[in-house]
Formats: structure tokens, C-alpha cells, sequence
């Protein structure tokens, strides 16, 4: 049984105060697959996105972040075949940038290089009530990016690279989950071209007044087939 200190279904929503990144443009940024070293890396972006410090959470912060991370390595050690963990992560380059923005380089520890976004996708299997058994859908989860370089196309690579992926491996559609109060996931997947599929509600939603999670999905265009 799961350990995982992420709630069922959690799709890994952006956090909702995403902020002001100080970067004046587009950091250069590479998207490869998850390596054994980048998972404590992973754990603090992660924890970082999605639990607060404050209170009582600022207690159980460690726990959470060795959860997080017991979990990303049970998944890696336990993956199967249509299964993938990216992870942006700063280049070397840079040589585009003027010397202030050398300097916030300079002042971030262990920037280049370092994994700064992550995103996993696999093809979890087909509900009962559904027409098509046996094929599965391919599923978009765990999409954070570290705080300072949100709202800099970080998330926007990590979701393309997916969507090459999803091609490569012969699937036309990709889905998630988004809560509905959390409105700049939902800005961003809109963007992305992600639409409502189905809502979906529960116990949670009706009493104790919990958002709905919206199950969406993407129609997929292979662009290189003329």
C-alpha cells in the first residue's frame, strides 16, 4: 500500500501564487529523463510547490519531503514499460544573458544543471464503465516548477516534451487532473490547449465543501506527418 504523501488523484496542480520569477526572459532550459541523483532535488521541488512551512506543516516539513522522496524512487525502481519521470533542468548557457542576470546566477546555489521542474507521465488502465478495455490513457501528473523560475516557459517545455513522448509512443490523447480553484494550473493547461472532459466529485466536494477536480484532456496533432 502507497505511502505517497500526495492526496489520491493529485495531478500535481501549480500552486496558485506562482509569483513574480526574477528572471527578465526565458531561462535556457533542457527536459531529459529523471536520473537516480536528481530525486532529493525532485523532493524539495516538490514539497516546496505544494506544502506550506506555516504552522503545524512546518513541523512535519521533513516528512513530507522524505515521503516524497521514498515515493519518486519507489516509482522509478518499480516503473513499468510506458512510464517516464522529466525533469527541466538550467543549462550552461549563459552567454545570452547581460551581467545582472549573471549575477542572480551567481546568487541561486547550485543552478545549473540542478533539476528546477519535473512532470511524470504514464498509462494508467482503463475504468470498468469504459467502452475501450485493455488500451489504457495516458496520464500527465506531478507537474511542479520551483518557485523563481515559474512564469518563465518552464512548465510549457515540460508539457511539450510529454506531448513528444505521448506521439513516440503511439497515443493521440493525454489527460490530467486540475482543481477548479486552482486557476493558474488551469490558465496554463488552457493555454497548453487542454479541455474539460468530464468533473469529477465526491464525498469531500458535497460535504465539506472540497473543489471538484476537473479531468481534462488534449487531442494530440503530429506535426510531422504532412
Amino acid at each position: 500500500m502507497s505511502t505517497s504523501p500526495f492526496p489520491r488523484n493529485w495531478s500535481g496542480d501549480l500552486p496558485q501564487n506562482g509569483g513574480a520569477s526574477p528572471w527578465g526572459r526565458t531561462l535556457p532550459v533542457a527536459v531529459r529523463s529523471v536520473q537516480q541523483q536528481d530525486l532529493a532535488s525532485l523532493a524539495e521541488v516538490l514539497v516546496n510547490s505544494f506544502h506550506s512551512k506555516a504552522g503545524i506543516l512546518g513541523l512535519l516539513y521533513p516528512l513530507l519531503r522524505m515521503g516524497i522522496y521514498e515515493d519518486l524512487r519507489s516509482r522509478l525502481r518499480n516503473k513499468t514499460h510506458r512510464y517516464v519521470c522529466l525533469v527541466a533542468v538550467h543549462t550552461s548557457k549563459t552567454e545570452t544573458f547581460n551581467a545582472a542576470h549573471l549575477h542572480q546566477l551567481a546568487t541561486i546555489p547550485r543552478m545549473v544543471d540542478c533539476p528546477i521542474g519535473t512532470v511524470e507521465l504514464t498509462v494508467r488502465a482503463s475504468q470498468p464503465w469504459h467502452t475501450r478495455q485493455g488500451t489504457g490513457y495516458l496520464y500527465l501528473s506531478n507537474l511542479a516548477v520551483q518557485a523563481e523560475y515559474r512564469c518563465h516557459g518552464v512548465a510549457q517545455q515540460l508539457l511539450q516534451a510529454c506531448e513528444q513522448t505521448a506521439l513516440d509512443w503511439g497515443f493521440e490523447n493525454i489527460y490530467l487532473h486540475v482543481l477548479e480553484n486552482n486557476a493558474s494550473a488551469r490558465r496554463l493547461y488552457r493555454k497548453a490547449g487542454y479541455q474539460l472532459h468530464e468533473v469529477e466529485t465526491g464525498i469531500g466536494t458535497w460535504l465539506l465543501g472540497q473543489p471538484k477536480q476537473l479531468f481534462l484532456r488534449k487531442v494530440l496533432v503530429n506535426r510531422s506527418v504532412t
